[in-house]
């Protein structure tokens, strides 16, 4: 009969709570963009563990009243999005993206 270790113990609950990815909700706000081309960048970050649930029609809502501030009437995304790795392990595995969307001005 085998018996288990308490470090065998300890690892399998470690990588069984690692392999439980967290849902999280997310709204995108506004970190970039310029008045003078009338683009509105709209993101969030998050980590390795989380899976994010993103609120696109609230930002759709932030990204019309920031360019109504510049004196545009709305908002009208471009497609896609942007995903870029803003810190990563030894191993090259990712462990916090920024997400980014683009939204264009419009009169």
């Amino acid at each position: 009969m085998k018996y288990i270790t308490k470090a065998s113990l300890l690892s399998l609950i470690g990588l069984t709570l690692v392999s439980c990815a967290t849902p999280v909700e997310k709204t995108p706000l506004p970190i970039g963009g310029s008045r003078a081309d009338g683009s509105v960048v709209l993101g969030y970050q998050h980590s390795w563990i989380e899976v994010p649930t993103v609120d696109w029609a609230a930002a759709s809502v932030s990204a019309t009243r920031r360019c109504q501030a510049w004196g545009y009437r709305s908002a009208d995304p471009f497609e896609g999005i942007r995903t870029q790795c803003e810190r990563s392990d030894v191993y090259g595995t990712c462990l916090e993206t920024t997400v980014s969307k683009t939204y264009q001005c419009l009169n």
